[in-house]
């Protein structure tokens, strides 16, 4: 790739490239086990630690109602659990179980071996090229 790029053309190859990678990676999971959207509020509670079911709509940018269902399918399988508010007798906090927490740390790790199967098939170079590729990409995010 002799030739020189625009940053607009570089970001328009770096998005779809992400975009692609990203949808594979999500779909390196166990066939009939969560849903990609159960999985990421899942993570959201496992990230953010607790949150009300507002904030956690908001976070994954669903509708409250939709958001509803999800937490009850989580609460059913025992991933998540409800506790009082301690201001706000009205709302509940959501938060993941210990279970919620393997489930997560299964799915990372099924996630992790298949990207390593992929990257193992590159030669030592490219794992270089795409080790310094992540390097930037991180302060590209944090900046």
């Amino acid at each position: 790739m002799g030739e020189q790029v625009t940053a607009t053309q570089l970001a328009t190859s770096l998005r779809d490239a992400i975009t692609r990678l990203n949808r594979r990676v999500r779909q390196a999971r166990p066939v009939g086990d969560l849903t990609v959207t159960q999985l990421s509020a899942l993570t959201s509670l496992q990230l953010a630690g607790a949150l009300t079911p507002r904030e956690l709509s908001d976070i994954e940018r669903v509708q409250p109602p939709t958001m509803t269902k999800i937490v009850a399918k989580l609460e059913e399988r025992g991933l998540v659990r409800r506790a009082p508010h301690p201001t706000d007798g009205r709302q509940v906090i959501l938060s993941a179980t210990e279970s919620g927490r393997e489930v997560i740390v299964g799915f990372e790790r099924i996630r992790d071996e298949w990207l390593a199967d992929r990257l193992a098939a590159l030669s030592p170079a490219e794992r270089d090229t795409l080790r310094q590729a992540a390097e930037i990409l991180q302060q590209v995010a944090r900046g």
